[in-house]
């Protein structure tokens, strides 16, 4: 197998554009909304409006970082440039875990997805099956993962266009609902007032909100391999207020409008009760169409970012059997760092078998919590970058280093509500732990 010393830069505009869309919608948008509106009611809206903002600014920082060098494979190497080795080393560690236990908690949700198609058909088969097929796709080529989330990406893109446009033609013709809810901009403010949950249901709505967001810094991973990375990722980050505005707040603002939020069930999506109420044969199987695909999603970009990550972290170890893990295949893929992240990410499978699937739902909290973190050292690299390099800045974030500090600011807030619940409380608390560990193993690399 031959060697290449570069990744191919094979993913086109389109590829970028749609992962950065796709990556920004996510299962917990069409299954967990139901549970945010419960919470915070209307007033979930402006928690998504200020994430959101938060996220464009983190997204900013993290851009104008790849466009300085596009030598970058990825933010890691940024971080080692301004932060020294060993945080380089602590984050990306913590970002391949982090995007490995997202993998797990994914497959297993496709498993009790196709439970609705194939109820006799134990829970891990499905996800074992879907994680080889994205395997053997993500080992042809990088054009090959592109295509593949482009078009995951356009099935709920589509999909939420849809219930948006559905939505505004309900409220046209004020549409009344089985139940006897009337479509209407009223119901936003009509049971309670937008606040009606009160303070506390808004300030713990945002531990769910920043957790839509998580993965939304992959479009930082695909700079080594972008067709045109100078023009295409500050497109991509650019459009992120837009996504936000159309693929989170105008579809629950619209299913809001169309259903007062106080009717709507936690447990079930409202996406699903929005179609079946306008007689739609088969809105269960078709929300759970996408909502698989959401999952292969997020586990295929799952693939991709811990492949590139594990062999960005073993290209510099001292052992050459370890740094085999780097090598690229012929077609310019980190094929073996690819199979070792799936060979990770199959012990779900097996986990399936021994353990509730509860235990994923935990899982999941100590992997978004742990972006936290991963994306306030993003900020931190930024402010040491703008530091040392004031005359050299392309792509400016707007308002830095101001704005630097207020998204430090915010992430401090998110985890200050961490601690407001039990289970994510937990979670913070074995975070820690493990960033103790990683943090421990890093006294092996180099201070420079």
């Amino acid at each position: 197998m031959a060697k290449q010393n570069k990744m191919k830069r094979s993913l086109k505009s389109r590829h970028i554009q749609l992962m950065a869309l796709g990556g920004t919608i996510g299962t917990g948008l069409f299954l967990g909304s139901g549970q945010a509106i419960h919470s915070a009611g209307p007033a979930i809206l402006l928690a998504y409006i200020i994430t959101g903002i938060v996220c464009f600014w983190i997204m900013r920082a993290l851009g104008e970082l790849l466009m300085s060098d596009l030598n970058y494979r990825s933010f890691v190497d940024a971080i080692r440039v301004y932060l020294g080795p060993r945080v380089s080393f602590i984050t990306g560690w913590a970002y391949w875990a982090c995007w490995i236990a997202l993998a797990m908690a994914e497959i297993t949700a496709i498993g009790m997805y196709f439970q609705l198609w194939l109820p006799s058909v134990p829970q891990w088969i499905p996800g074992l099956l879907t994680l080889i097929v994205l395997l053997c796709i993500n080992l042809i080529t990088v054009s090959a993962f592109g295509e593949l989330q482009f078009w995951f990406a356009l099935i709920k893109i589509l999909a939420i266009a849809l219930l948006v446009l559905v939505g505004i033609g309900m409220m046209l013709i004020s549409f009344k609902s089985k139940g006897g809810y009337v479509a209407s901009p009223i119901n936003l403010v009509n049971n309670g007032g937008f606040f009606a949950a009160g303070a506390k249901g808004f300030i713990l709505s945002f531990q769910m909100v920043v957790f839509a967001f998580v993965g939304i810094e992959m479009v930082g991973m695909t700079a080594a391999e972008a067709e045109n990375p100078r023009h295409v990722i500050p497109r991509a980050i650019n459009a992120i207020p837009f996504q936000i505005l159309l693929f989170y707040v105008a579809a629950l603002a619209v299913i809001m409008c169309i259903y007062p939020w106080d009717r709507l069930a936690p447990s079930k999506s409202p996406f699903v009760m929005v179609f079946n109420d306008i007689g739609l044969r088969g809105a269960a199987s078709l929300i759970n169409f996408v909502v698989v695909t959401a999952a292969a999603s997020a586990c295929n970009s799952s693939l991709y970012t811990t492949g590139r990550m594990l062999a960005e972290l073993t290209a510099t170890s001292h052992r050459p059997g370890i740094r085999k893990i780097s090598k690229l295949s012929r077609n310019s893929v980190p094929a073996f760092a690819v199979i070792i992240s799936a060979g990770v990410v199959a012990i779900a499978a097996i986990l399936n078998l021994i353990m509730p699937g509860g235990v994923f739902t935990v899982i999941s909290s100590i992997a978004t919590t742990s972006f936290l973190f991963i994306w306030a050292t993003i900020m931190v690299t930024h402010l040491k970058y703008l530091r040392s390099q004031p005359q050299k800045r392309i792509f400016k974030v707007p308002g830095a280093p101001f704005t630097d500090y207020l998204v430090l600011v915010f992430l401090g807030f998110v985890l200050i509500v961490l601690c407001l619940n039990k289970q994510t409380l937990g979670a913070l608390i074995f975070t820690l732990i493990w960033f103790a560990v990683l943090a421990f193993a890093s006294l092996s690399q180099p201070k420079k």
